[in-house]
C-alpha cells in the first residue's frame, strides 16, 4: 500500500483543509475555494423554516391514518446521528417510524447501549439483520484484499436492508440524516433535493462494486454470502414507489451541537476516539477511529480528524491555522487496538 502526498502542484482549498484529490470528487473554483465550502455557505441564506414547511407538506401524504401502521423507514445505528434523526421525524415531523439496523458485528459495549437506550426512549419498533457472521468474515477478507476496505459489508448491508424492507412490507419512504457527498465535498445544492439512488450507492459509497460484482470477480465468495447485500430491483422500487430522503435539505445540519443536545435530552453516550478531537461520530462501532482510519490516511492522504476539522472550519468553530496543527498531532498519534 502507498501512501498518498499532496503535492504543492494539487490544487488546496483556502477555507478548508481538503484538496482536489479527495475521494468523493471535490473540485475548486478560480477563488480557491472547494465545492464543499461553497455548498456549505447556502446553509447560511436557506430559509429553514420554508424548508421545513415544504418537507411537512412533503410528508403529509405518508402519514398514516391508523395508528398501527408504519408512517416511513429509519435506518439506525448507535451513533448520536441516528437519535437525531428520529428526534426529528417523531417530534417534529409526527411520524411514526419502522426501524431498522444492519449488525455490522464491529460492536462496542457502549453503541450496544445507545442502541437499546434509543430503542426505548422513542418507543418504536426496530428490525435487526443480523447476516450469517461465516459470510461477512469472507467479504471483509475479500474487500480489504481487493478493495483495502474493511467497510464494503457495513455500508452495503446500511443501504441495502432498508430498501429490502421497504419495497418487501410496502413502506415507501425511507427517511435518512445527511448526505455526505454534499456536506462533504457539496456533490449537490440542499435545494437540489436529492433523494438515495442506487448509482450514488455504488460509485461512491460500495467504491464501483455491487455485490454481485464481488460475486463475478473474485472467487472465494459464493451466492450464498452475498445475496442478502443485492439492492431491489428498480422494477420492484417502482411498483412500491419507494423513495429515500434525506433531513440534511431541510434542516441546518451541524453535528456537533446536534450530539449535545441528544446526550442531554436522550442520554446519549459518548467516548474519547483514537485520532481525532472529536468524540461523537460513531461511538457504535470498534474499528472506525483505528484500522478504517489508518487505512484511509494510508489510501487518501487524510484521516477522520481532518473530516472533523475541515467541518469545524465550515461552521467556524476553528480556524485554519490552529486546524493543521490539530490535524499534524493527532494524525502523528500511533493507531491503538
Amino acid at each position: 500500500l502507498m501512501t498518498y502526498k499532496c503535492s504543492d502542484k494539487i490544487k488546496k482549498c483556502k477555507i478548508c483543509l481538503y484538496d482536489e484529490k479527495h475521494p468523493l470528487g471535490l473540485t475548486i473554483n478560480k477563488d480557491g475555494i472547494c465545492s464543499g465550502c461553497l455548498i456549505h455557505m447556502e446553509k447560511n441564506i436557506i430559509d429553514w423554516e420554508e424548508r421545513f414547511k415544504e418537507i411537512n407538506n412533503f410528508v403529509k401524504g405518508y402519514r398514516s391514518n391508523f395508528s398501527n401502521n408504519y408512517d416511513c423507514i429509519v435506518p439506525v445505528t448507535g451513533s448520536g446521528q441516528s437519535y437525531y434523526i428520529l428526534h426529528l421525524v417523531k417530534e417534529k415531523l409526527k411520524l411514526n417510524p419502522l426501524l431498522v439496523s444492519y449488525n455490522h458485528y464491529f460492536n462496542t459495549k457502549i453503541g450496544i447501549k445507545n442502541i437499546s437506550n434509543l430503542r426505548t426512549v422513542f418507543d418504536s419498533d426496530i428490525l435487526f439483520q443480523n447476516i450469517n457472521l461465516r459470510s461477512v468474515k469472507k467479504i471483509v477478507k475479500t474487500t480489504f484484499r481487493e478493495l483495502n476496505s474493511i467497510y464494503w459489508h457495513i455500508i452495503a448491508g446500511q443501504t441495502a436492508f432498508p430498501v429490502q424492507i421497504a419495497v418487501k412490507n410496502k413502506i415507501p419512504l425511507i427517511i435518512w440524516g445527511a448526505h455526505q457527498g454534499i456536506e462533504q465535498v457539496g456533490m449537490y445544492s440542499h435545494l437540489d433535493n436529492v433523494q438515495m439512488t442506487r448509482r450514488y450507492r455504488k460509485d461512491h459509497d460500495l467504491m464501483g462494486y455491487e455485490a454481485d460484482d464481488l460475486l463475478s470477480y473474485f472467487d472465494t465468495l459464493l451466492e450464498e454470502d452475498i445475496w442478502q447485500y443485492r439492492y431491489p430491483d428498480d422494477l420492484d422500487i417502482s411498483q412500491v414507489g419507494v423513495k429515500g430522503i434525506y433531513l440534511g435539505n431541510y434542516f441546518r445540519w451541524d453535528p456537533k451541537p446536534q450530539h449535545e443536545f441528544v446526550i442531554k435530552k436522550y442520554n446519549y453516550k459518548t467516548v474519547e476516539h483514537a485520532r481525532t478531537f472529536y468524540s461523537y461520530d460513531h461511538v457504535d462501532c470498534f474499528n472506525y477511529m483505528n484500522l478504517h482510519d489508518l487505512l484511509k490516511y494510508i489510501k487518501h492522504g487524510y484521516s477522520k480528524v481532518t473530516d472533523h476539522a475541515c467541518r469545524e472550519i465550515r461552521h467556524g468553530r476553528l480556524d485554519k491555522e490552529k486546524a493543521e496543527k490539530i490535524v499534524r498531532f493527532y494524525e502523528n498519534i500511533q493507531p491503538q487496538y
